[in-house]
């Protein structure tokens, strides 16, 4: 779905349905260098199991016109136009690292419009070490291996992570390298990791949430630890916390465990 967000062309991956205005709506937020992609298994499922899915790229990145958010700020404004241009009055909002902290700010700006958080590998502050926000501006595809050995629990995750043949890290790698080429005019790396480093609104945020919310998070996760989690995790009103083995890709690493948990807190009554 092609949708027109603040005078720009946005992609909206949704499953292959048309919305209806009778079901639910989910939206799903990639993060830094990734696109709607990384949410392929989980938003799929929902959309043919009574839901509407918006799975954007965020602008400036791939299939999305627009100029890329600077801030966390920026993007959770870009996250309620989305609902408007799509018609949508309320949603749950399902967020990813960086897209974590997005869904987060869209739910305190708006409370009455997001009826459930889900916060999957967040961090708060999510701090970027000097040596990663260096290499993402002047080696981006050193940073780009950094970041994908530190992702993973495992460089070589059983064949039923995703069927048989498939490289996680290799298809991570790649997806990276093609999101980074989409926008020759933005250094979409460097701006993500710096949208991290610089939101420090995440206590005001979390107290101004009224939804419930789940955090979904990796033990073995070394860019987004568990315990750099506990500070959001301690503040929300209607918190939950699932801990998943992978690490921080859990949609790919662990997406079974991962769908479980996205369907028992999106369908309490089921």
């Amino acid at each position: 779905m092609i949708l027109n967000v603040q005078g720009a062309s946005t992609y909206c991956y949704t499953g292959g349905k048309p919305l209806d205005a009778a079901q639910p709506t989910v939206v799903f937020v990639h993060g830094v260098l990734n696109d709607h992609s990384v949410w392929i298994l989980q938003s799929r499922y929902f959309a043919h199991h009574g839901w509407n899915v918006l799975a954007p790229d965020l602008p400036g990145h791939c299939r999305s016109a627009g100029t890329p958010a600077t801030t966390v700020q920026q993007a959770a404004d870009f996250v309620l136009a989305l609902l408007d241009a799509a018609g949508v009055g309320r949603a749950a909002l399902v967020g990813h690292s960086l897209g974590s902290l997005i869904a987060l700010e869209t739910a305190a700006r708006a409370p009455q419009r997001v009826s459930q958080l889900v916060m999957v590998g967040t961090a708060y502050p999510m701090a970027v070490t000097p040596a990663l926000l260096e290499a993402s501006l002047h080696a981006p595809q050193r940073a780009l291996e950094m970041v994908n050995v530190f992702s993973r629990a495992t460089l070589a995750p059983p064949p039923s992570a995703l069927g048989p043949g498939t490289w996680v890290y290799g298809a991570s790698m790649a997806l990276g390298r093609r999101v980074l080429a989409s926008n020759p005019q933005t250094n979409l790396f460097h701006t993500g990791f710096m949208a991290c480093d610089r939101y420090t609104n995440g206590d005001a945020a979390m107290a101004a949430v009224r939804c419930p919310t789940l955090f979904v998070l990796g033990a073995a996760d070394q860019m987004a630890p568990p315990k750099a989690a506990q500070r959001l995790v301690s503040q929300a009103t209607h918190g939950k916390v699932v801990m998943l083995p992978g690490g921080h890709h859990q949609m790919t690493e662990t997406p079974e465990p991962m769908l479980q948990a996205l369907q028992s807190f999106l369908n309490p009554a089921a």
